[in-house]
This record gives structure tokens, sequence and C-alpha cells, in this order.
């Protein structure tokens, strides 16, 4: 079984990917990556395992063996995944690490979970509501925008689209009209 979290606690876990199949037999996975440049994570010690829409403190801690580029996806070998059986019963599950781990982000460039709860303007300064997840996509992400009153809408994650990310004041910019 993996290591408890032990003292990192739930908010601090970064969302870095989903387990999408077993690879091989000895328990190696392949690993969906939501950024650029996923090699980075090969350099951590260990990653976190946890299920989408489970509590954040269920999730568990476990050594990183080894990580490797796949075509698009990653191969992971996980301590906690003794064979293919048990790589076979994670698929689905998310794996992050804590936000301490990772090296910050560059200019321009957003962990999602930073993202997600923003609230998205338009140029006429009109609320599309907030930032709900991510989708991503072969050409780009998608940003899930929507409040209780609006239908949730679906924007590109792009330059042409997204005008300005403000983290400190919590706003997404977009060029984006309200009824699109």
């Amino acid at each position: 079984m993996p290591e408890s979290a032990g003292s990192v606690l739930p908010a601090d876990i970064i969302v870095l990917g989903k387990i999408v199949g077993p690879y091989g037999l000895r328990g190696a996975v392949k690993v969906h990556p939501f950024a650029d440049d996923p090699m980075v994570w090969a350099k951590l010690p260990r990653w976190w395992v946890g299920q989408e829409g489970i509590a954040p403190e269920r999730w568990r801690q476990t050594r990183l063996l080894g990580c490797k580029a796949h075509g698009d996806v990653l191969i992971a070998e996980l301590e906690c995944l003794a064979d293919r059986n048990a790589a076979e019963a994670v698929h689905g599950a998310l794996v992050g690490a804590p936000r301490a781990a990772l090296p910050p982000a560059a200019k321009n460039e957003y962990y999602w979970a930073d993202l997600i709860g923003l609230e998205v303007k338009n140029t006429r300064d009109q609320s599309l509501g907030r930032v709900l997840g991510l989708i991503e996509t072969p050409a780009n992400a998608v940003l899930r925008v929507g409040s209780g009153e609006q239908a949730e809408q679906l924007l590109p994650f792009v330059a042409a689209v997204v005008l300005d990310v403000d983290l400190a004041a919590g706003t997404v910019r977009v060029d984006w009209e309200a009824h699109w």
C-alpha cells in the first residue's frame, strides 16, 4: 500500500496527470500529463495518488521509482504498484505532488489548480462566472466557466481568447461575449 500522506495538507496537492492504463507486467502505468513539461516530475522523489471526487486527505503518497516519456504519455513506476493487477486497479486515478515540490510556473504559465475558482470577466467587464475546471484537448486546454445563474461555457485557453490572468486579483480577462 502507498505510504500515508503525512504532514502534507490536501490543499497543497497539485494534480499533475491521470493514470490511463497499465504498462507492461511489472506494475508500471501510463500517465496522461496535464502540463507542457511533465519530465520535470521525473525528478520528484514522491508522487501522491488519489481518485477524482474523493476527499483529498485520502490521497496516498508513494515513491516514484522511475519515469520516462513515451509518446504523449509518461510511463511511471510507483512503489505502491507491484504488478499489472495493481496497475489496472488504479486506472483513472489522479497523480499529484505538493506545490512546494514543484518548480514555480514560468511567466504566463499557470498550474491548473491556480485557475480554478477565478472570476472570468470579458472586455465589457461582464462576469461570465468562475473557472469550474479545465479540459485537456489535443489542440489546447479549455476553461469550463459557469455560475449558478448562467449555463456553463467552454472557452479555449489560448492567447486570442484569454487576454490576462491576474492571480492576485483572482480574475481572468477574456475576449468572449456573455451569450456565445
